[in-house]
């Protein structure tokens, strides 16, 4: 794979990492209201899936989504200060941390429902070989997404007609706080595609060059009409659910020590960074100017969301009603 590939990927990936671990510390601080989910951890998935499709390609989100977007190349201004709920933000401040969306970046939103996401994804690739523009809808979403209607009825639908849309699912191992073997029998939900007659696949989330090159080869079956596919992510996030949950959880753990080890000690940008310094594909002051730029801009997107205004009053109810 060339350099500028794999610069590219580290750089979405630790942007990510550095957004989400400067919204970590805000929250704590009580400058952010309302849930926050964190993507800490499973940032290979969404750099190498994006980093696989074209601009005008097509991503839904879940109620983890700030790294889905950013991965697609959006806006870190916008996205912080939605956090804020300032009217700079992706939804005038209205939306808050699971409702960002970019349509220019074909980012078509993050969404709190689960599972809700998955049909849109579904309506996106319909359009998409209606109009014969070739391109490919990727929906994300988790393993307590995998066992909701909205995914069954999608994939049967997609599959039906073969439609270009990658069912992306991030199996962190559980749903909210429910371990996958007490919600599911199968170890894989890859395995279900082959219940609607199409490919399932399963790869490592902790390895970036992996997803790339997984996804990179389904994009182009799909644009071909090969399609649907679900694709498996392994992968771990190292924070809870959501920010606050000790509270609201009495602090009882949910997740085995073992489980947790494995989650903090395996790390998809050290994996891509020791892959990057032991193959002399760049150096350790390259490296260090990535993360610190990454630093850089979120620093001035917290001051941009900061110095930006709340919604006035009278706009509680524009672009809510029709």
């Amino acid at each position: 794979m060339e350099k500028s590939k794999l610069m590219d990927m580290y750089n979405r990936m630790v942007m990510i990492r550095k957004f989400e671990e400067k919204a970590q510390s805000l929250f704590a601080k009580g400058q952010l209201a309302g849930f926050l989910h964190l993507y800490i951890g499973e940032e290979a998935v969404g750099a190498g899936v994006c980093a696989a499709l074209n601009d005008d390609d097509y991503i839904v989100s879940t109620h983890r989504g700030h790294g889905h977007l950013i991965a697609k190349g959006g806006d870190v201004n916008k996205i912080m200060a939605e956090l804020y709920g300032k009217v700079t933000g992706y939804c005038k401040g209205k939306g808050g941390s699971m409702h960002v969306a970019d349509f220019s970046k074909g980012m078509l939103g993050a969404c709190g429902i689960v599972g809700g996401g998955i049909p849109i994804a579904v309506g996106a690739a319909l359009s998409s070989k209606l109009r014969g523009t070739k391109q490919v809808a990727v929906s994300f979403f988790g393993d307590g997404a995998s066992n909701e209607g909205s995914f069954h009825e999608s994939v049967n639908f997609a599959a039906v007609q073969k439609l270009p849309v990658i069912f992306l699912v991030e199996n962190n191992g559980y749903g909210e706080f429910t371990p996958q073997h007490r919600a599911m029998r199968v170890e894989n939900i890859a395995d279900r595609a082959i219940g609607y007659g199409i490919p399932g696949v399963i790869v490592d989330g902790m390895n970036v060059m992996e997803v790339y090159e997984t996804v990179k080869e389904w994009v182009e079956k799909l644009r071909n009409g090969e399609g649907p596919v679900i694709i498996e992510a392994k992968t771990h996030r190292k924070v809870g659910h959501s920010e606050g949950e000790e509270v609201f959880l009495d602090r009882q753990v949910y997740r085995l020590p073992d489980e947790e080890k494995t989650a903090k000690e395996t790390d998809p940008i050290e994996n891509l960074k020791e892959y990057l310094l032991d193959n002399s594909i760049a150096s350790v002051t390259e490296l260090e100017e990535i993360e610190q730029a990454a630093e850089a801009k979120i620093e001035k997107a917290v001051e941009f969301a900061q110095n930006s205004p709340f919604p006035e009053k009278e706009e509680l109810f524009t672009d809510t009603w029709v």
